[in-house]
């Protein structure tokens, strides 16, 4: 098992948002956690990646206890956080964005072949490698959050609602650069409010409603809940 959370309860400060929330993830797994807005779910991302500290609770990751070790070392273990937000270095290239997130990886020639792998998948990328970040589209923005974290080389790809702000078409070119990483045998934990979309795509999926696990299964099977067709697909 490449993530096991056993029991997990964070939050912010007094605010507690995680109630003993438990998944597992195998390793080249596609697995969605959906959920209504402020159920916790980018706190879920956030508290693996070390951004947040648990309060109680395990975070197992290749059977190593991780929970509460500092962001910087949870990424030099191989797992990288890709934020709604991406916080792109604006005023940097896209090259120089790229490289900033290979800042692990020591070897020039493992750096060259991560940025071909992340050009492959995004040519758009190369095209505007010496465009500053701050001038690129909304997609552009998503591919580069994407493309860096895809430098680090990570087991495990934690990406928090990567159709936000984005048209359809987007969406869907955001989506297909997933699926190829699964293809790849990336492991991907994916939190998106486009919950036919995810569904349609990811092997499993987690719904956490006020902090909590409330259902988990096959995609398939959670798509076609009644529970979840009502609340998240209006049916």
């Amino acid at each position: 098992m490449l993530l096991e959370i056993n029991n997990l309860n964070a939050g912010y400060g007094f605010l507690q948002i995680l109630r003993d929330v438990s998944l597992k993830i195998d390793k080249a797994e596609y697995v969605s956690l959906i959920g209504p807005n402020g159920a916790g779910k980018s706190t879920t991302l956030k508290t693996v990646a070390g951004i947040v500290k648990p309060m109680s609770g395990q975070i197992l990751f290749n059977g190593e206890d991780i929970g509460g070790r500092p962001g910087n070392r949870v990424t030099r273990l191989g797992i990288s956080y890709i934020s709604e937000e991406m916080n792109l270095f604006t005023n940097m290239t896209v090259l120089e964005n790229m490289m900033m997130g290979a800042y692990t990886v020591r070897e020039k020639s493992a750096k060259n072949r991560l940025l071909k792998f992340a050009y492959g998948l995004f040519p758009r990328l190369e095209e505007r490698r010496n465009q500053l970040a701050g001038t690129l589209s909304g997609g552009e923005r998503k591919m580069l959050g994407i493309g860096r974290a895809l430098m680090a080389d990570p087991k495990l790809l934690l990406v928090d609602e990567p159709s936000f702000g984005l048209a359809p078409q987007l969406t869907d070119q955001v989506f297909d650069s997933l699926n190829t990483l699964r293809k790849e045998g990336k492991t991907i934990l994916v939190v998106e409010q486009n919950v036919t979309k995810t569904l349609s795509v990811t092997d499993r999926g987690y719904v956490l409603e006020n902090g909590r696990i409330e259902l988990e299964g096959p995609s398939e099977e959670l798509a076609g809940d009644a529970h979840v067709r009502k609340v998240f697909l209006g049916v």
